[in-house]
């Protein structure tokens, strides 16, 4: 059976297979530690953790994977480091605004034509800075923040253009389902900045203390 028996390959993924897990909760006395904070370490970069229960068992496997990386002599602060990441990504929208400064001008053209305020939504890292649209912009936040990326661009400005009023080319869907409207959403979207700063500047400072304490 695939649950008892290791065939070639079976030494990938062992968080996922039973037989392993079996395996290192009966010979390992690291086990609760390695699978309670193994997701911890991996999201503070840290790789794969391998038991030597898992490693005798699963020799000839693993001589066809990576190096195998044994715990590491300060697995404990990874860890912590790891679940401070967790909580402020997996739990970004639950955790506390950044105090941003917030200023509300009426744009008065745009009320008198009856429309509503013109959606603008670009960043100033230099003067730390959002601008909604025509009437909003907030301040106070850390240059820092826009050191968080997301590939090419930092989460502020990511969160940013993914609240931007887009005209789709085809005109049917254009005619059906063009009914997004910055205005409608835009509360929200600053709320979710203000704790999206709160997640960045939180990661960036867990990367400081990583660089600082070295390898």
């Amino acid at each position: 059976m695939a649950d008892q028996t290791l065939t070639s390959g079976e030494g990938k993924n062992y968080h996922q297979r039973p037989f392993l897990r079996r395996t290192i909760e009966k010979h390992s006395t690291l086990f609760l530690s390695v699978t309670s904070d193994s997701r911890a370490v991996a999201a503070a970069n840290l790789p794969k953790v391998v038991c030597p229960a898992e490693a005798a068992t699963s020799a000839i496997n693993l001589k066809r994977e990576f190096p195998r990386i044994p715990l590491h002599p300060h697995f404990d602060l990874w860890a912590g480091w790891g679940q401070r990441l967790l909580n402020l990504h997996i739990g970004y929208e639950g955790v506390d605004p950044w105090p941003v400064v917030r200023r509300d001008v009426p744009d008065l053209r745009a009320r008198a034509a009856g429309l509503s305020p013109k959606v603008i939504l670009k960043s100033d890292p230099g003067a730390g800075t959002v601008t909604l649209d025509s009437e909003t912009v907030m301040s106070g936040i850390p240059a820092v923040a826009w050191e968080y990326r997301l590939g090419n661009r930092s989460a502020i400005d990511w969160v940013l253009d993914q609240h931007k009023e887009k005209t789709p080319k085809d005109p049917t869907i254009r005619a059906t389902f063009n009914t997004y409207r910055f205005a409608d959403h835009k509360e929200r979207v600053a709320d979710l900045l203000a704790r999206v700063v709160r997640a960045s500047v939180g990661t960036m400072g867990v990367v400081a203390e990583v660089r600082a304490a070295g390898r």
